[in-house]
């Protein structure tokens, strides 16, 4: 069974998914690959081929991914390598 194209119904639905499910995630991603020094709140808005763009404490932060996504499954894969690619709490970095 082939993955979703990247549409904007598929990336609502993958934000809705991050927001509701693994909101410490997105403030993950805001720390670690958008700079943000410490995040209270990060919302996911958009999941697009080139970038992830969220609303850190009421402004936008767009994280650029490392190749452009092909389908849902490729988002999929890319942002759980992301958050696995982070140093954990309590891990020697």
């Amino acid at each position: 069974m082939a993955a979703d194209p990247l549409t904007s119904a598929v990336s609502d639905r993958i934000c809705a998914h991050m927001n509701d499910d693994h909101a410490e995630a997105v403030v993950a991603y805001a720390r670690h690959y958008g700079g943000a020094e410490n995040p209270s709140q990060a919302r996911m808005l958009k999941v697009e081929p080139e970038r992830m763009l969220l609303d850190v404490d009421g402004s936008e932060l767009s994280i650029a991914f490392d190749h452009t996504l092909s389908d849902s499954e490729d988002a999929h894969r890319t942002l759980v390598a992301m958050l696995r690619a982070m140093p954990q709490p309590g891990n020697a970095d």
